[in-house]
């Protein structure tokens, strides 16, 4: 009789650690879907942030190219006027000035 309830205690054992087994991979995979959706909205909040700095970065590069543009542009123009009356001068017999 010991022999049965000792063989009984013994299964009883075993199959309640593979039921704490189950729950702890259930557990396991529980966590593991918990740490994939955070992950995946670490990755969106980090991507929307370098979009928005990037396009701030844009933005600012293009009015710097805009204004040197402009400004080389105007210095041109300048150089151009001046040239085209030293030219002239010339033509008309004046002394370049």
């Amino acid at each position: 009789m010991k022999k049965l309830i000792v063989s009984g205690m013994v299964l009883a054992g075993l199959l309640s650690f593979g039921a704490a087994e189950a729950q702890t991979v259930g557990q396991d995979m529980k966590d593991a879907g918990h740490d994939t959706a955070h992950a995946s909205k670490t990755v969106a909040h980090k991507t929307v942030h370098g979009t928005k700095v990037a396009a701030h970065d844009t933005a600012h590069g293009t009015k710097v190219a805009a204004h040197k543009t402009a400004d080389v542009s105007k210095e041109g123009y300048h150089k151009t006027v001046h040239g085209t009356k030293k030219v002239v001068h010339k033509v008309d017999g004046n002394p370049a000035t």
